[in-house]
C-alpha cells in the first residue's frame, strides 16, 4: 500500500444493505483453529473434497511428442494435452461452428540438460517455461525444471493448468477473427483469452466430462488458483507492455470467467475489455517503498481513518483498532486480528501482523524453498484487519456474521473498501501487487480475510477470490445480494 497525503475526492461511501437476524453472545474467550466450512456451492457446482488428478483408468494417449522422456511429469503432460485435445475436439463446433484441427507437433525438453533448437531458439533461451509457437503450431513444455516445480508444490492439476492455457493460445491461432486475434493484439489480450480457456476447460473436468482427470471443487480448484498466482507477473509492470501476462487477480478472473460462463465468452474478451478492469500497472512515481509500507501505530492508525471514512454511511460506529494482542478476553478469538463484540473493537497483534506484512519471497517461490521471512506482503496484513473491522460494522447492523455466507460477505467488503480508496488523496492507497497479496492470504488455509467472526473461511480459494473480486468490481451492494 502507499501513503497518499492530503485530501481528495473520494468515492461514494460505502454502505451495507441490512438484514436483520438477532446474534447469539459468546460468553467465554475461545481461540479457534479455522475449520472450514463445506456449504454452498462452486460456480453452480457442488463443493467436493477427493484427490484431484490422473484418474487410475485413464486411457492411455496415442501421440507424438518429440524428446519424450518416460518420466511421471512427461505421462502427466501427455495425458493433459490429449484430454485438452478432447475438449476443443467437442467444443470448437458447438461454440464456434468449425472442427478442431490437432496441433502438428508436441515437444518435451529438459532445460537443465542438453540445449535443443525450438521456435527459432534454444531450450536455454526458453528456460524453466511452456510455451506455443505459432509459426510450428507446437506446444513445448520443460519437464526438467518447470512441470516438477509445479507438480511438487500445487498439485498436478497445476500442470494442467499450465498446459490448458498454451493449448488456449493454439485455439487463438485457429479461431484468428473470431476471437479478434491478429497481428496488432496486445499480449494482455491473448494471455487474458487464454487463462479464461483454460477455466472453461476446467469446468469440463469438473462436471465429470474428462476420461483422463477429475477436479474436486474445494482443494483441487486450490491447486488451480495456487498455480496461477504463481505464474503471476511481477509487480509495477504495465500490462500494455510485450510479455505482460497480467497479475494474479487478472489471471485469476479471466480462469474463473471461463470457468462460469464458455468458450464464447472467452473469445470475445478484447482490447476494451481488458482497458476496464485490468489491475496490471506501473507503481506511481511517488511511491517510494515500491508499494511496500510499515505494519505499525503510524499506519493503523492511517487504517482506521480510512475505514472510518469508507463506512461512514453505514449508520453505525465502526470498531476501534487497538493493540491489546489479538484475542478478546470475553469472545471468540481469531489472532493476529480479533473482532470483540462486547467492546467493539478490533485487537491486534501487532507484532504477527507486521510479519505477514514482510514482503513476498519470490526468490524462494521460485526455488520451492519456505521463506525465511514468510510474509506475504503488506496488504494481506492490513486486509486482515480490514476484515475484522468489517465484521463489527455487519454487527453493529444486526447482519449475521457467524453464517456460511459471513466470510464471503466479508472479503467482497474487503474488495469493495480495497476498489473505494483506489482514489487520489485517500489516506491509504493499494499498490500495484496488493490485490495479488490478498489473493496469496485468500489461499491460505487459514483464511482470515475470508473468515466468519468465528474465524471458519469460506469453502475454498475460488470461492474467496471470487468473493473479494465481486466486491472490487461491483461494490458493497452486491456483498449483501450476492451472499445474503
Amino acid at each position: 500500500m502507499t501513503r497518499s497525503g492530503g485530501h481528495g475526492a473520494r468515492r461514494t461511501v460505502l454502505t451495507i444493505a441490512v438484514t436483520v437476524v438477532t446474534l447469539a453472545a459468546t460468553a467465554c474467550s475461545t481461540e479457534i483453529d479455522g475449520e472450514v466450512r463445506s456449504e454452498g456451492d462452486i460456480a453452480g457446482l457442488p463443493v467436493t473434497h477427493f484427490e484431484s488428478g490422473l484418474k487410475n483408468n485413464a486411457p492411455t494417449p496415442k501421440l507424438t511428442v518429440d524428446n519424450l522422456s518416460d518420466s511421471d511429469d512427461d505421462r502427466l503432460a501427455v495425458a493433459a494435452i490429449a484430454d485438452v485435445s478432447a475438449y476443443w475436439t467437442q467444443q470448437f463446433p458447438r461454440h464456434f461452428d468449425q472442427n478442431f484441427e490437432p496441433v502438428e507437433k508436441l515437444l518435451s525438453y529438459d532445460s537443465t540438460g542438453e540445449e535443443i533448437e525450438v521456435c527459432g531458439a534454444t531450450t536455454a533461451a526458453a528456460a524453466m517455461n511452456a510455451f506455443y509457437c505459432p509459426p510450428e503450431d507446437l506446444v513445448a513444455w520443460d519437464r526438467g525444471q518447470l512441470l516438477p516445480l509445479l507438480r511438487q508444490r500445487f498439485g498436478p492439476m497445476a500442470v494442467v493448468t499450465v498446459l490448458g492455457h498454451e493449448f488456449g493460445h493454439a485455439v487463438q491461432y485457429r479461431l484468428g477473427d473470431k476471437a479478434g486475434i491478429d497481428e496488432q493484439t496486445s499480449t494482455i489480450v491473448k494471455e487474458q483469452q487464454a487463462d479464461c480457456f483454460t477455466g472453461s476447460y476446467f469446468r469440463w473436468i469438473a462436471e465429470g466430462r474428462s476420461q483422463h482427470f477429475t477436479v474436486s471443487t474445494s482443494e483441487g480448484l486450490n491447486q488451480v488458483m495456487a498455480s496461477l498466482f504463481f505464474i503471476r507477473d511481477e509487480p509495477g509492470q504495465s500490462h500494455a507492455a510485450q510479455g505482460a501476462h497480467g497479475t494474479a487477480f487478472d489471471r485469476t478472473y479471466a480462469f474463473q470467467l471461463g470457468f462460469e460462463s464458455d468458450a464464447a465468452t472467452c473469445a470475445a474478451i478484447d482490447q476494451a475489455d481488458v482497458d476496464s478492469r485490468i489491475t496490471e500497472r506501473p507503481f506511481d512515481p511517488n511511491d517510494a517503498g515500491m508499494g511496500d509500507i510499515s505494519i505499525d501505530d503510524r499506519t493503523m492508525g492511517l487504517l482506521q481513518q480510512s475505514l472510518d471514512e469508507s463506512f461512514a454511511g453505514a449508520g453505525v460506529p465502526g470498531p476501534k483498532i487497538v493493540n491489546e494482542g489479538g484475542s478478546c478476553p470475553g469472545g471468540v478469538s481469531t489472532p493476529p486480528a480479533s473482532y470483540c463484540q462486547d467492546t467493539n473493537t478490533v485487537t491486534i497483534d501487532m507484532a504477527a501482523l507486521a510479519e505477514l506484512g514482510q514482503p513476498i519471497d519470490r526468490e524462494a517461490e521460485f526455488s520451492g524453498q519456505e521463506s525465511a521471512a514468510g510474509g506475504l506482503g503488506d496488504f494481506a496484513a492490513f486486509a486482515e484487519v480490514v476484515s475484522r473491522y468489517v465484521q463489527g460494522i455487519q454487527a453493529g447492523l444486526d447482519v449475521p456474521v457467524d453464517n456460511a455466507n459471513a466470510g464471503l460477505r466479508t472479503a467482497c467488503l474487503v474488495g469493495a473498501w480495497t476498489a473505494a480508496i483506489d482514489v487520489d488523496g485517500a489516506v491509504l492507497r493499494p499498490s500495484p501487487g496488493d490485490l495479488d497479496e490478498a489473493i496469496a492470504e485468500l489461499l491460505q488455509p487459514r483464511s482470515l480475510i475470508s473468515a466468519d467472526i468465528n474465524g471458519h473461511p469460506a469453502p475454498n480459494g475460488f470461492a474467496r477470490i471470487e468473493a473479494l473480486r465481486h466486491g472490487y468490481f461491483d461494490g458493497s451492494s452486491v456483498c449483501s445480494s450476492d451472499y445474503p
